[in-house]
């Protein structure tokens, strides 16, 4: 496995990591304990060394999946997990990034977790009510204190993230960014190239779209968010948008790899300071993931994929209403 350093930070990982969401929540009934340890320690196996989380997914059950899994070789992997929320006895999230409360949430995130420190601590979702300065000056205490080794933030914007590093040098940003959601190239990628940080996409293939497993017939689980979170996965859409996984399809078929490889091996091929977390509950499919750190794109290659995608209009938009409100836009 090839190995990133994150921006400027000096924090060397895998240059695929593996995304443990979809493994407690999200995307269908959680998979079998055994099976998920199984799987995450595959990755590892096949030279993975960064693995995603958050308090969130579940809520909290995967931080500990995630933990029991890495133990044995605690020491040779990056964690990054993520606070940002608190949740009520209805069962809602709200948010919360208040100094008290992130501080309670890494005590948790530690034991859960079952390490003294955490690699790469993410601030989940932007709290309007609370100033990213405050924010940002509450991890680099618990920098400080040796709990955390690295600041990152998800979904912010160029301005927030600016901010943010202006007090606590920020390592990554996780946002969404792949071959159908390309926002990031607007502002936030110059961003970060100016200011030295890695990036790390998540849903680098789509939410599963892109692979080509997903069409207009498809019938997603009763938990299964992409029902109602993702206006791209109505059935309408899903149809509207099959010329894009088609042409893809294409594009992979004439190099002999898959769609999916061709997707996180053109991710990989934007810079030299991204790190996609494409997550999975099936052993091939992990396999597969990793095969596309040696699909080496060219800049003929590049022009290729951008000139036939370029006429493709992606139908729906990327959350629904709720889930919006959540992204930093200021």
């Amino acid at each position: 496995m090839k190995t990133r350093n994150l921006g400027n930070s000096g924090l060397e990982v895998s240059a695929l990591g593996f995304g443990a969401m979809g493994l407690s929540a999200i995307y269908g009934p959680p998979t079998e304990k055994a099976g998920a340890i199984t799987l995450i320690r595959a990755a590892f196996a096949r030279g993975v060394t960064f693995f995603d989380t958050a308090e969130t997914y579940g809520p909290f059950v995967n931080e500990e999946l995630l933990g029991e899994a890495v133990e044995p070789f605690r020491d040779q992997v990056v964690i990054a997990t993520k606070f940002g929320f608190e949740f009520g006895a209805d069962g809602q999230r709200r948010m919360n990034s208040r100094p008290e409360h992130i501080r309670q949430v890494v005590d948790g995130q530690l034991k859960r977790l079952r390490t003294s420190h955490i690699d790469l601590l993410y601030q989940h979702r932007v709290d309007p009510n609370v100033s990213i300065e405050d924010v940002a000056g509450t991890v680099r205490d618990l920098i400080a204190e040796g709990k955390v080794g690295h600041f990152g933030l998800s979904e912010a914007s160029s301005r927030t993230v600016r901010r943010a590093h202006s007090v606590q040098p920020v390592t990554a940003l996780q946002n969404e960014y792949s071959l159908w959601w390309r926002e990031a190239e607007a502002e936030i990628l110059p961003t970060l190239e100016e200011l030295g940080i890695g990036f790390v996409p998540f849903s680098p293939l789509g939410k599963g779209f892109l692979t080509g497993a997903i069409d207009k017939h498809t019938v997603f689980d009763g938990s299964d968010m992409r029902n109602a979170a993702f206006p791209r996965f109505t059935q309408e859409a899903r149809a509207a948008n099959q010329g894009l996984v088609n042409i893809l399809g294409d594009i992979a078929a004439r190099r002999g790899v898959t769609r999916a490889q061709i997707a996180l091996a053109w991710l990989l091929a934007q810079k030299p300071w991204i790190v996609p977390i494409p997550g999975t509950t099936k052993l091939p499919r992990l396999e597969e993931n990793l095969v596309a750190v040696d699909v080496q794109l060219g800049a003929d290659d590049l022009r290729e994929i951008d000139q036939a995608l370029a006429g493709v209009a992606v139908v729906g938009d990327r959350y629904n209403e709720a889930m919006e409100r959540m992204v930093d836009r200021t």
